[in-house]
């Protein structure tokens, strides 16, 4: 018998105590999986390159104030800028409620938004047709396949921000790079119906030449409206979005104390698991080193055994974390914040070294006093 065909046996010898340890370290890494997945999605990956020359200016104190909507043209001359739209969140109602009928829904400029979002990818003759219609509106694809929605198809949004409701006409349907689930629809639609509303704007959306024009851009867009009774704050459209997790407190700081409470937690159970193994066994290793083990063999057994019931359980901690995933990226309500979010490579092979390493760390210290035991004193352990 070889020595891995041993470490194999060894591992899952106590079947319950060695499937207890492997779901512990299953569920730890299912979760330590899934906050690197969210950390990742949130501040490591980029979105698509044209997305890297967009920003948007929101007012200063908060994004429920509004902005004279002549800042456009203002915001327009602005060296490095190329197009400017408004965007307003309508923020209404389709159907009801509840959480899986949420969409995004946004009033712009259907002449020039598109000029903006260059990576939404729709018919020139849909555009056309949009433009041309006052209460039409462009859909994404995932939110038409959703509700059955075909062009030409009328629905209709309750309105709760403005006291009106939208009848529109389904005269697009674009693709994005990820999935947005929103509407885009003619401001002017609220704007002649609502008294409030008009000659205002709750976002800009800004196309920078360059990406590296963005901060640029940024600075002189703030510093044009520092002084005036509207003042504005402009950001990269990640910064923008980021904006919005940011708001509920340091994530940052939450995801890495949840990962290094996990990591932890993961290590005391492997090693207590580990001690009470080995323990049990002294008298295996004195007879081990009778038949011929030194103590490098022993220490390899002792250690390959841990990180064998460890890499287990983190391999099925990953995949549980894959579907678990890509159920939080479907599920209603998550498509503003973390649409794609998908468990990459990278992800997955750092937390199988998270898990080898807890498998070696803690079986490190037991396994080395094991390997160094008498003969004599562990022939005669009872315990």
């Amino acid at each position: 018998m070889t020595l891995t065909r041993f470490v194999t046996k060894s591992a899952f010898r106590n079947k319950r105590r060695s499937i207890l340890t492997v779901l512990s370290i299953t569920f730890s890494l299912l979760l330590l999986t899934l906050m690197m997945t969210i950390w990742r999605a949130f501040y490591i990956d980029t979105f698509s390159a044209e997305s890297a020359q967009r920003l948007v200016t929101r007012h200063r104190v908060s994004l429920t104030q509004y902005m004279p909507l002549f800042y456009r043209e203002k915001i327009r001359a602005i060296p490095g800028v190329v197009a400017v739209a408004p965007n307003n969140w309508f923020g209404g109602i389709y159907k009801d409620d509840k959480p899986e009928n949420m969409f995004a829904q946004f009033g712009t400029d259907p002449d020039e938004i598109l000029k903006i979002f260059t990576d939404l990818k729709i018919p020139a003759d849909q555009v056309l047709a949009w433009q041309r219609d006052r209460a039409g509106a462009i859909v994404d694809v995932q939110l038409a396949r959703k509700y059955g929605w075909k062009l030409g198809d009328r629905i209709v949004i309750k309105g709760t921000i403005y006291p009106m409701d939208l009848e529109l006409t389904i005269r697009g349907i674009y693709t994005a790079p990820e999935t947005t689930e929103s509407i885009y629809f003619n401001q002017k639609y609220v704007e002649e119906a609502v008294s409030f509303a008009n000659g205002k704007a709750g976002m800009f959306a800004i196309l920078a030449d360059s990406p590296n024009s963005v901060s640029t851009v940024a600075a002189a867009v703030d510093a044009m409206f520092r002084n005036s009774p509207e003042p504005t704050k402009t950001e990269s459209e990640k910064a923008f979005q980021l904006s919005f997790i940011n708001s509920i407190g340091n994530v940052k700081a939450f995801i890495l104390s949840i990962c290094f409470a996990l990591v932890f937690a993961t290590l005391l159970v492997s090693a207590t698991t580990m001690a009470m193994s080995i323990r049990e066994r002294t008298r295996e290793v004195a007879v081990l080193k009778t038949l011929g083990f030194t103590r490098q063999s022993i220490l390899q057994l002792y250690i390959g055994e841990a990180v064998l019931v460890a890499l287990t359980g983190g391999a099925l901690g990953c995949l549980l974390a894959i579907g678990l995933v890509s159920a939080i990226s479907h599920a209603p309500g998550m498509n503003f914040f973390l649409s794609g979010m998908k468990v990459t490579p990278p992800t997955l092979l750092l937390a199988i070294v998270v898990a080898g390493m807890v498998g070696f760390l803690s079986a490190i210290i037991p396994a080395y006093h094991a390997a160094k035991l008498d003969i004599v004193e562990g022939l005669r352990y009872i315990g």
